[in-house]
């Protein structure tokens, strides 16, 4: 039944066109505590590019291209600002006083291996602080380098 199941969701994704954002993506499946599959994607970068990946399950987290700054400072050390993410899972926001000064900020996670990673600036307080709403701090003690890193 799970091998019916799992070809069932691969031909479905198959017939809709892969995945809806245009990069590639492996499908699996799990049962949860009631009985039902719950099917999960990893997002994957083009090989092409540069990319940072989970240190811990080498999920794809962000490309070389989206880095805005290597000028940040984590719990565990120095931190990368990025604009863009994939395999991330955000929780709650809070407000919370940074080195730069209040901001409302949400953890992230690894959605593959649910690893804390850094987290996401939702809110800046002060004008100045603006241009980070939305973008993503990723501990360097989280991530590593792959592809084309020569």
């Amino acid at each position: 039944m799970r091998i019916t199941f799992l070809f069932d969701l691969l031909f479905q994704e198959a017939a809709n066109g892969g995945h809806a954002n245009g990069q590639s993506s492996s499908a699996s499946s799990s049962s949860s505590g009631s009985g039902t599959m719950v099917k999960t994607f990893q997002a994957y970068l083009p090989p092409t590019n540069r990319t940072y990946s989970c240190v811990h399950c080498r999920a794809h987290l962000a490309s070389h291209d989206e880095l805005i700054s290597k000028s940040f400072q984590g719990s565990q050390g120095r931190a990368y600002l990025f604009n863009s993410v994939v395999n991330v899972a955000c929780g709650e926001a809070e407000e919370r006083i940074l080195l730069t000064g209040l901001h409302a900020v949400a953890d992230i996670y690894c959605e593959c291996c649910r690893t804390p990673l850094g987290w996401k600036y939702e809110h800046a307080f002060e004008s100045s602080q603006k241009y980070k709403e939305g973008k993503y701090i990723i501990e360097l003690a989280h991530m590593i380098k792959e592809n084309g890193w020569d």
